[in-house]
């Protein structure tokens, strides 16, 4: 991942990442291979069960935290803009990109499209999650490889069904890793060299950009290391999740403010229904994180 990341050109290397996507459709057949009550998934879709203890409050800022994570913030910004310096519209020195019509509405639909895909396949991971591990009292995973050993016993009706279901779950696992570690190590070199001013960008050299490559790799070394030190990577992952839902919250405020601000957006200010769904946004993860943190309180 990171000979791919820091020696592979950024047009190449993006496409890979798009065509890794595909992996995550393994939730979805993992979800018609095991047995799944769809009618009380549908309804509990819906109408969901509401419990006020701290253990669901953790895991509600948890899924927040993964769909609406600060980290998602700074690598969508800056894939935009090395998009945007890829095509010729952005000078590598920076400078005001010629953004028509057509191109904001091309991005709108980008983005409201990789929404969509990410919350479906999150709503067949959470059912794959309750069918395969809850739902036969599988509640403490300490891996990867724990939940795919957990698919086995449910799976029938074919000669190495239960075989074949754990190499679909590990090719989702793998795919997730292979888009994932990249970008949330990308994610944060981009902010810490933002914030000490050095030269940045997936479209730079190695040796133009020493000090940005050099934060992927001591991230993703960083993680890699979770694997030796005997921690558990699973509440690791969870605890991360957690933090993002409660980081957030300042950042989606942050961002409603300032898109709000003609002085600094200009024609591009956001709208009416935009700023009503940061709104929506902001109140419901910080009505999450307040109610999470008060449900720790000693009472």
């Amino acid at each position: 991942m990171l000979a791919l990341e820091i020696w592979i050109p950024y047009k190449t290397y993006v496409k890979m990442l798009k065509w890794l996507a595909l992996t995550l459709f393994s939730y979805v057949i993992t979800a018609f291979i095991v047995h799944v009550p769809w009618a009380e998934v549908w309804h509990a879709t819906w109408v969901p069960h509401i419990s006020w203890s701290p253990a669901y409050l953790y895991a509600l800022v948890g899924i927040l935290g993964t769909t609406i994570s600060p980290y998602l913030f700074f690598w969508q910004t800056s894939e935009v803009v090395e998009d945007e310096i890829a095509a010729h519209r952005l000078a590598q020195r920076g400078g005001v990109p010629r953004l028509s019509r057509r191109y904001l509405m091309n991005l709108r639909i980008d983005n409201a499209f990789g929404m969509l895909f990410s919350n479906v396949v999150a709503w067949f991971i959470i059912i794959v999650g309750a069918v395969v591990l809850h739902a036969n009292g599988v509640t403490e995973v300490a891996s990867a490889a724990d939940a795919a050993r957990a698919l086995e016993p449910l799976v029938n009706g074919w000669p190495n069904a239960g075989y074949w279901a754990k190499v679909i779950f590990a090719v989702g696992i793998i795919g997730i890793g292979l888009l994932s570690v990249p970008v949330l190590a990308g994610a944060s070199s981009y902010a810490i060299a933002e914030t000490f001013g050095w030269k940045e960008g997936l479209y730079r050299p190695l040796k133009k950009a020493r000090g940005f490559y050099a934060v992927i790799a001591v991230g993703t070394l960083a993680g890699l290391a979770f694997n030796f030190l005997g921690i558990d990577t699973m509440q690791a992952l969870v605890f991360a999740a957690v933090f993002n839902g409660v980081a957030a919250v300042p950042l989606v405020l942050l961002i409603l403010l300032i898109s709000m601000r003609s002085d600094i957006m200009g024609e591009h200010r956001s709208g009416w229904w935009s700023r009503l769904g940061l709104l929506a946004t902001f109140i419901l993860m910080l009505g999450a994180a307040v109610a999470m943190l008060l449900s720790f309180l000693p009472i």
